[in-house]
């Protein structure tokens, strides 16, 4: 209930949003046009937001005929966690990275990339299939998934007014200068909505996935493997769609300015810390 109320407030904050990148291009007209472009994104997002973050990344999903010992990992693992087998795929990526999506645990997906299964020991990668079944099990994935879709609309909106200007409820021409204030402080400002929320939801995934998948210590060593790999290995999916960036295990984005600055992960050396505290005491 309480993460159902949290994806409510965060469409209603990115709706307000539209709302004033639609003021400030088109006046009370375009406020009322971004309403509805927003409304409509909501429900949107809601039901098939977890189809389009998964073709942005291409990825095809697997069986127990195409890849039956990460799929039979899944199944235990999920079983373990008492919750639905959720849909698997895999994400043909060097960069290891993995995400979970869907709206609810009887409509989720789990993806890897193919550069985090072989780069991970068994042990590693069950930790961190483990960690995005938390995700799962904590209905954090309607909310990544929703918000990333969002963000992502907010992003593009405030290119094209950048790009074409806009004009207020009396006709004339948006200043130039608010339009490019509004590019780059409306999707700065959505960043931050999921900045807020993301960072908190990762170590309680950790915790929780460390108890599923019963090692602590594999998934903290797992989260020093990706984060020295994810240094010198560019995700492009995530590059192409840095909005996406916050449903992965580890921030794939490349590191510096504002990205690091607004980075929507706690750092890995406080996520291990406090994984290995817990192996201390498993």
């Amino acid at each position: 209930m309480f993460n159902l109320m949290k994806t409510a407030i965060l469409m209603a904050a990115i709706t307000a949003l539209f709302m004033l990148l639609g003021q400030a291009l088109g006046g009370q007209s375009g406020m009322m046009l971004a309403l509805l472009i927003a409304l409509g994104l909501n429900f949107f997002s809601y039901w098939f937001s977890d189809k389009i973050v998964l073709r942005m990344y291409k990825a095809h999903e697997v069986d127990e005929s195409s890849a039956p010992q990460f799929v039979r990992m899944i199944r235990e693992l999920a079983t373990k966690a008492e919750l639905p087998m959720p849909r698997v795929y895999l994400v043909d990526e060097d960069a290891p990275n993995a995400f979970a999506t869907g709206r609810n645990p009887s409509h989720a997906a789990v993806a890897a990339t193919t550069g985090l299964v072989r780069a991970l020991s068994e042990s590693e990668l069950r930790g961190v299939m483990a960690h995005e079944l938390a995700h799962v099990k904590h209905r954090d994935i309607l909310i990544s998934t929703v918000s990333a879709t969002m963000a992502g609309a907010i992003g593009m909106l405030a290119n094209f007014g950048m790009m074409f200007g806009g004009r207020d409820s009396n006709g004339r021409t948006v200043n130039p200068l608010t339009a490019l204030l509004m590019a780059i402080l409306a999707p700065l400002a959505a960043s931050l909505i999921q900045m807020a929320i993301s960072r908190s939801r990762e170590f309680e995934a950790d915790r929780r996935g460390a108890e599923i998948s019963g090692d602590p210590q594999a998934l903290a060593s797992a989260l020093q493997r990706i984060q020295r790999f994810a240094h010198g290995i560019p995700l492009e999916a995530a590059e192409r769609h840095p909005e996406t960036a916050q449903m992965m295990i580890m921030n794939p984005l490349a590191g510096g300015g504002l990205r690091g600055l607004f980075s929507t992960h706690p750092s890995t050396e406080e996520r291990v810390e406090r994984l290995l505290a817990m192996a201390v005491g498993h």
